[in-house]
């Protein structure tokens, strides 16, 4: 199914990666209420791609291989070091970062094998909660992603607390192009990445036309969507795009806009540092699909924080307990770091006030929730003595 765009939009290079269809989106019975009714779907990023752990960070290279593949890479400089200086002639390895049990680095390292280019991924002890929480941490190291990285011929750096690489990885890139590489540099989860919010304002537009298939009730449309706010581009690009639908008028015009809600996995920086990154984000992805910066506002930014536990990729007792009881009423496998914290905050506003208060406000008796599942399963096996 095509994904219909505006002109500009549509002439912004992207290189497929995901299949041709749309992630499909599934009803969840279970977690559906009446009175009023309201119908919670998941739509399943996790199995949006052929390469290995799908999940969103493809969507968001899909934007980003055209510049790696261009005879001059221009986005490939580390952020701490932001001048331009495009390489001259297309990259032959990427670079990138994240937390030990890291999704997007595999994505990385599964891209550059489709690329017939190398990877090397800097993994760092110190970011986040996990390894610090498990009792097997020699298993925590060599299991889950970690291992699937090596398993895809990723060179993998393990760096440990305080290393000052984990701060600024410019020292490793200038080692590469000592020896005659050209290494293009990919941020932890493509977020700082100039192009890192196309995919998922893309990703709107397949939304909107997921939306008019399924001929849903109410409104006719997602009128509460829940997606991870990690690095915070996801949903910095679907804000951009369904506000880009908004002002095409190529959504659905009954009713208030989409409520796109961010649910933070991590209480290391409070919340207004998450929402003024995620507004910085969108406005960018904005500006580059053909919004003006006055088109999002910060009361387009609605980010949670009350689930997201005592650190990031710690799976605490409430965690554990929505991990099973989404396996256990759906069938559905989250991963212990993003989606099972998505689908506790998801749980939380359906069981308290906030929807049924959106609904009698604006006169629904219908709604529709859609909770994106952004993949990252394959993490699971590192969390084999806490889950």
């Amino acid at each position: 199914m095509a994904v219909q765009l505006p002109e500009l939009f549509s002439h912004i290079p992207r290189h497929p990666i995901l299949y041709t269809h749309p992630s499909p989106i599934h009803p969840l019975p279970t977690l559906s209420t009446p009175q009023p009714r309201i119908s919670v779907f998941a739509k399943r990023e996790d199995q949006s791609a052929p390469l290995a752990c799908a999940g969103n960070k493809y969507r968001k290279l899909e934007y980003i291989v055209p510049d790696i593949l261009s005879n001059n890479p221009t986005y490939h400089h580390h952020e701490n070091h932001p001048t331009p200086h495009p390489l001259p002639s297309p990259a032959t390895i990427l670079v990138t970062e994240g937390a030990v049990q890291s999704n997007h680095t595999v994505q990385v390292a599964g891209l550059a094998r489709t690329l017939g280019l190398r990877a090397l991924v800097l993994l760092h002890k110190g970011t986040g909660g996990g390894l610090g929480a498990t009792t097997d941490k020699p298993a925590f190291l060599r299991s889950g992603n970690v291992q699937i990285n090596h398993l895809l011929g990723a060179d993998v750096r393990v760096l440990n607390e305080g290393d000052p690489l984990a701060a600024d990885a410019s020292p490793v890139l200038a080692e590469l192009r000592a020896r005659g590489e050209r290494p293009y540099w990919i941020p932890g989860g493509a977020s700082l990445h100039p192009l890192g919010g196309l995919g998922y304002a893309r990703a709107a537009f397949e939304i909107a036309s997921q939306e008019a298939r399924m001929e849903l009730p109410g409104t006719g449309r997602f009128d509460f969507i829940f997606v991870a706010c990690g690095s915070g581009s996801t949903v910095a690009g679907l804000i951009a795009g369904f506000k880009l639908l908004e002002k095409s008028g190529a959504g659905s015009s009954s009713g208030a806009a989409r409520q796109v809600i961010g649910v933070l996995n991590s209480p290391t920086k409070p919340r207004g540092y998450h929402e003024e990154r995620v507004l910085r984000f969108a406005r960018r992805a904005g500006g580059m699909i053909g919004l003006a910066d006055g088109d999002i506002g910060m009361e387009d930014v609605r980010l949670e924080d009350r689930v997201v536990g005592t650190a990031y990729g710690v799976l605490d007792v409430d965690a554990k307990r929505t991990l099973e009881t989404m396996a256990q009423s759906e069938a559905l496998v989250l991963d212990p770091v993003y989606t099972v914290k998505v689908a506790r905050g998801m749980m939380q506003w359906l069981q308290e006030a906030e929807i049924k208060e959106y609904a009698r406000q604006h006169g629904l008796d219908q709604m529709n929730v859609l909770f994106i599942h952004t993949g990252g399963q394959a993490s699971l096996g590192a969390y084999a003595d806490i889950s």
